[in-house]
């Protein structure tokens, strides 16, 4: 429906949004690897890596013949996988255009342990709605989440540059745009059907970012600030006394697609957990590994 592009907030301080980067540049070094792996061993791989609810808490085990990441780090580490082109282009795009004034806020190693335990705890309100299911969750929607979240409480009152209907480039404020989105989340989760799309991990990723943000901030960051980020006036254009900054916007990033999870494509003949079927389950859904099953939940 819209693609975020741009936004009006300048750096204030930390001069580049290093673990921004880094995030972005993990994901999608993961997915190329996906891409290059044959069938049925990419399915296995996002059933080893991706967050299994069932497997997590003991109930089903996985066949040894799929390499694993442990069970305790799969909250974690299901945060970089993605079930398609999209699916990687809309989280990162959204990650980098409103990422990294949220790490200017917290500095690179708080933002980053900020996105990760957003992250987690959107795969708790996952697993609150599906149980034990076997299916795993990916995606980075939900430490997405936690990130826009942050954003809007950071700055309610900037501007945003949009591709409206992914073609009609706008400029909208923040409050709006942002606002639309969580909108949608909540909607799509209460009238959805079983499309695959991790919800509930979009809303709990939401939650965590804005509870989480008041102790990851640096204390001198206020939060609902009223104003755009400014730049230093030039010296052939002073600011008089009492008159407000009038600051350059900086020039719009390029950046990947919406934060929105969905579930991998369906494949046959993959290995699934010894536990036998189960139902969807992760940010956004990969398909089952067994024949005809459905996959897991994207983020």
């Amino acid at each position: 429906m819209f693609l975020p592009i741009g936004d009006s907030n300048r750096l204030k301080r930390i001069p580049f949004q290093l673990t921004t980067a880094s995030l972005v540049c993990a994901c999608v070094i993961v997915y190329l690897y996906q891409l290059g792996l044959p069938h049925p061993q990419d399915i296995a791989f996002i059933y080893g890596y991706g967050a299994v609810p069932s497997v997590l808490v003991g109930e089903d085990t996985l066949s040894a013949s799929i390499p694993a990441a442990p069970s305790w780090a799969t909250p974690l580490t299901y945060q970089f996988l993605h079930g398609g082109f999209f699916h990687l282009l809309g989280n990162m795009l959204f990650l980098w255009v409103f990422g990294d004034n949220v790490e200017d806020s917290m500095g690179h190693l708080r933002f980053l342990g900020f996105y990760l335990l957003c992250g987690v705890l959107a795969f708790g309100a996952h697993m609150i709605g599906v149980g034990l299911s076997q299916q795993p969750l990916i995606g980075a929607s939900g430490a997405v989440s936690g990130v826009i979240a942050a954003y809007l409480m950071l700055y309610p009152r900037g501007r945003v540059l949009i591709l409206a209907f992914n073609w009609l480039p706008i400029r909208l404020p923040v409050w709006l745009v942002l606002g639309f989105w969580i909108g949608l989340q909540i909607f799509s989760f209460a009238n959805a059907a079983d499309d695959g799309v991790a919800w509930l991990a979009h809303i709990g990723g939401l939650a965590a970012g804005a509870a989480l943000l008041p102790f990851f901030k640096a204390k001198e960051v206020p939060l609902f600030q009223r104003a755009p980020v400014a730049a230093t006036p030039t010296p052939d254009a002073p600011v008089s006394e009492g008159a407000a900054e009038v600051r350059p916007e900086r020039e719009t990033r390029p950046a990947g697609e919406g934060a929105e999870d969905r579930p991998a494509q369906r494949r046959s003949g993959s290995v699934p957990p010894s536990g036998g079927q189960g139902a969807r389950s992760s940010d956004r859904a990969a398909r089952g590994p067994w024949e005809g099953g459905d996959g897991p939940p994207r983020a």
